[in-house]
């Protein structure tokens, strides 16, 4: 399995703005004043040796994470507004030709995780063919109530695509192709979502976004869940810092810290932190890193590696 990020944050759509902007310019300067640059030559090398959040920008798109099986299908979770520049991308391919086919899994349908839908290019050319995944049986139905001419002039049932819906079952594993199966989990977060398993050979891939887990929750809520344990790569929704956890109870999400005691219960070989609070700069993200990495050594655990969600990460399996 090859997995791509196309958008990490959590609840609306964070583009960066002039003062963040200006003050990273400003640190990235300063560090190249101290590293004594002198030619284009040495800006690569420079620009490989920042910190993450200088280096590179996290992401400002809502969720939309893409599943490559050894096949080469491409499967996509979530249409928060990652899954624009995605189907740009896709226009160019078979797509474009109304010759492309997909399948597309959905969390749940709070704004953040369909708002990019009605700018999927693929989704109006005629000859395209869609499968959409949920475990609600009136998804349909919630795709046309966000494209009503109210909120959007071109609505749902007027694509030009073929579409179908397929209803899962919890827990209830669904062969999508030989080898590679999928299954799904029922979450706690307000309206209800649900994460889902990837399995491809002896590679599990786990996408665990919009939940709420808890230092009261993991004992009765998943934690012992065969679903969750083992995953090469789990990518777990961690928006909050702990103390805003607390004045956020019910929210629905779950802080970075409980991530990491989540991940090492469930013996995850690699953890991405994902579903990032909209309101945290890129320095504010790298900060959270470094206190995730520091909580895990403190609980005197060499696994699993942690990284932080950015849009464009590849991981292959």
């Amino acid at each position: 399995m090859i997995i791509q990020l196309r958008g990490v944050r959590g609840s609306l759509p964070t583009p960066m703005g002039n003062r963040e902007y200006r003050a990273k310019l400003a640190s990235i300067l300063s560090r190249a004043v101290e590293a004594g640059i002198k030619s284009a030559a040495e800006i690569g090398g420079f620009i490989d040796a920042l910190p993450e959040d200088l280096g590179y920008n996290y992401g400002g798109d809502t969720t939309c994470v893409t599943v490559t099986s050894r096949s080469g299908r491409t499967y996509v979770l979530d249409c928060g507004t990652g899954i624009r520049p995605l189907g740009d991308e896709m226009v160019s391919g078979p797509w474009g030709k109304g010759q492309g086919a997909v399948d597309i899994f959905i969390t749940h349908t709070h704004w953040d995780h369909i708002q990019g839908l009605p700018f999927f290019k693929p989704l109006y050319i005629p000859g395209n063919d869609f499968t959409f995944y949920s475990p609600y049986p009136d998804l349909a139905d919630r795709f046309a109530r966000q494209m009503e001419f109210t909120f959007f002039p071109a609505p749902f049932d007027k694509t030009g695509s073929t579409k179908r819906f397929v209803h899962m079952n919890p827990e209830e594993p669904l062969e999508l192709e030989e080898g590679l199966t999928v299954d799904c989990y029922p979450l706690k977060h307000p309206g209800g979502s649900v994460a889902y398993r990837f399995r491809e050979g002896d590679k599990i891939f786990i996408f665990c976004t919009d939940c709420e887990f808890t230092g009261e929750t993991m004992e009765s809520f998943g934690t012992h869940s065969a679903f969750f344990l083992d995953a090469d790569l789990l990518l777990l929704d961690s928006q909050y810092t702990l103390d805003e956890s607390f004045n956020k109870f019910d929210w629905g999400h779950t802080s970075y810290t409980v991530a990491v005691n989540c991940a090492i219960r469930w013996r995850a070989k690699r953890l991405v932190l994902t579903h990032h609070e909209p309101s945290y700069s890129d320095a504010k993200l790298r900060e959270i890193h470094l206190d995730a990495l520091n909580h895990r050594n403190e609980m005197r655990c060499d696994s699993p590696e942690i990284l932080m969600a950015r849009e464009g990460m590849v991981f292959q399996l």
